[in-house]
Parts: C-alpha cells; structure tokens; sequence
C-alpha cells in the first residue's frame, strides 16, 4: 500500500517532525531543514539561543532521521519539497513561517519557496551549496565542476563516508547529528546525485522575490562564495553575510545563526 499510494500515485510522505517550542501566541513561526546525513537534531544547540516567544519546529527530511526512507525515491530537491510542504500542511500553520535551511536543507528550502511563495515570508540559508552548470568545456578548470567531480567519487565509494563520519563528528568537524551508515547510505547517495550534483537551485534562487538571508563560513570547502556573492549582487530582497567559519552548525555558526534567527523576529 506504501508504494501504491507514494509511488505510483504520486501522493507526498509527510515527515518527521520535532517541536523545539511551541508557545501558544508565537510571535514568529520558524521551519528548520537540515543538511545531508543529518535530522533535526543538528540544530539543538541552536534553539537555547532562540527568543522564548517563538514557534520553532525541526523537519526530518525524507530519507533521514526518523522520516521515512523509501529505496525507489529520487531524493532530488523537488521531491523532498513536496514532503516538507505537505507536512506543513498537516500542521496548519497560521503564520507564514521563516524557514531555515543549512547546506541541502538550503536547497529544499529554495524549492519550497519556488513552488509556494507566497506561503512562506523569508529564508534564512546557511551554508547552502550552490553551483552552477559546468557542462560547457572552458568551465571545466571552475571550481564547480571540481566540488562536483569530488562528490561523484564520493558517491562511487559510500562506504569511506560511512567509516570516516564518527571521526568527523569527534573532531568536531561536524555536529554531533551527522549520522552515515548502512541504513541511509542509499538516501545519502540518492540525495548527493539529485539535489546538490544535478541542481538548479542557483538559477531557482535568483528568481525568487522573497527576503532571503545567506549565511556562510569563510572557511567552508563546499560552498562557492563568487556564486553567493553574484546573487547578492543581482538581488535586491537577497543579503549575504560571511564569517570565519566551517560548513557545519558548530563553534561560533551557532550563534549566528540564532543570532539572526532573533533578529528576524526583533524586525517584524
């Protein structure tokens, strides 16, 4: 019946979710998306740091945590834009929320935006990997099209990811929610090919008029800071904002990310 009904008939999974705070007259509703290999979990030092008059509310995305983990699913952005927006739905919201989304959860949150913007009153994207098109030979030697071979050979050979994560995650290279093993390995896999190598969430991003807020480490090997910047640039509702720091939610990003989160809510 699960896959007749998602499969075959194209009807959306509704997700996972964790209620971080849910006062009963939140001043502001915030939607937090995780990045690959990660859950909801990746944002709770995060939410200590919050205003207490607001709604915060973690999405696992399909394939992670305790979402669930279809092997035919495509895991591109599209698809798992259609499951945070039906689970949106099946939280009837009554504000428009802000969502948050760190590196692929970023990109979700584009395509959320891009299928419903009116539903949603701003993104905050951190660390979010855009690239751009490198099928043209003089852009082969663009960093783009490096970062996109690295994740083909990523994806050739999981395993390495599946044995180096504690590691990482002990190094404190990455929170303590990166979780890569052999039950989301496929999903991992799925999600690096669809979302982040084959993308369009660059271009996508320039078409939205929404306010858009982009933060970015100074020392983040997976994010292009020329493609942020061009955006801005090009963008009137969009504003980036780099500090000296890594790709993941740890350290120093912590706090700001909170840091804007609150303000965005001091603004309203």
């Amino acid at each position: 019946m699960d896959t007749l009904f998602h499969r075959w008939l194209k009807i959306p999974y509704t997700l996972h979710v964790t209620h971080f705070s849910n006062p009963k007259w939140p001043k502001a509703t915030f939607i937090l998306i995780h990045g690959i290999g990660n859950s909801a979990t990746s944002w709770e030092e995060v939410v200590p740091l919050l205003p207490k008059n607001v709604r915060v509310i973690g999405i696992d995305l399909l394939g992670f945590g305790k979402s669930p983990r279809p092997n035919w699913a495509v895991y591109d952005a599209r698809t798992q834009a259609r499951s945070v927006i039906a689970t949106m739905l099946k939280l009837r919201l009554l504000q428009q929320p802000t969502i948050v989304g760190h590196s692929l959860g970023s990109l979700v949150a584009v395509e959320v935006a891009k299928r419903y913007p009116r539903a949603i009153k701003k993104l905050i994207l951190c660390s979010p990997p855009f690239y751009r098109n490198t099928e043209e030979k003089r852009q082969l030697l663009q960093r783009d099209a490096i970062l996109k071979d690295l994740y083909r050979r990523v994806r050739k050979y999981p395993q390495t990811l599946e044995t180096l994560s504690p590691l990482i995650v002990k190094l404190k290279l990455a929170s303590k929610a990166l979780d890569i093993n052999a039950g989301n390995m496929p999903s991992y896999v799925a999600a690096l090919e669809a979302s982040i190598i084959n993308q369009t969430s660059l271009a996508d991003a320039a078409e939205l008029k929404l306010p858009i807020i982009i933060l970015y480490g100074s020392l983040d090997p997976v994010v292009i800071g020329s493609n942020i910047k061009s955006l801005e640039k090009n963008n009137e509702n969009i504003v980036a904002k780099k500090i000296t720091t890594g790709h993941e939610i740890v350290g120093r990003y912590v706090k700001f990310i909170a840091n804007e989160m609150s303000e965005s809510v001091s603004k309203r």
